[in-house]
């Protein structure tokens, strides 16, 4: 499995807006200098977000846009489900083994294996991710670039 760009960028976001500005308000320019992302591809990814009700934006001199709910209850399965869709593991396009009937052993251990990846990313949230960087040494409020990536 391979997150798209879109799946990561929105990952990175969301720990830029839980990590330097602690879940609060942040503009979406400064997101997108730390983070390194287009800033117009952020605002699509954005409009996922706030639709999916992982973030909330605020207008005015002091505003942006900020998580709708606690770091520690925002896990990278939402994010990555927002963005992309069910995860899912598969074949790649044309290695579809011939079907001769019966149940597919193949699809059926597939379908369990996704099963377990969504686990996976249900088990980490934001706050776990910005544990992460503070272990990492990962500096706050730097409009330098990240020194990670993801």
């Amino acid at each position: 499995m391979k997150l798209s760009s879109k799946g990561r960028y929105g990952v990175r976001a969301l720990f830029d807006i839980a990590f330097h500005g602690d879940g609060g308000p942040t503009q979406i320019r400064e997101i997108a200098e730390r983070e390194l992302i287009p800033m117009r591809f952020l605002e699509q990814i954005f409009q996922d977000l706030k639709r999916a009700g992982l973030i909330g934006s605020k207008r005015g001199p002091h505003g942006g846009y900020h998580l709708a709910r606690p770091a520690a209850e925002i896990s990278l399965g939402d994010v990555i489900r927002a963005l992309e869709g069910p995860v899912a593991v598969m074949l790649a396009e044309g290695d579809e083994p011939a079907r001769r009937g019966g149940p597919d052993a193949i699809a059926a251990v597939l379908r369990e294996v996704s099963t377990r990846v969504e686990e996976c990313f249900d088990a980490v949230s934001i706050a776990d991710v910005c544990a992460r960087g503070v272990s990492l040494g990962v500096r706050r409020k730097s409009h330098e670039p990240s020194s990670y990536m993801i």
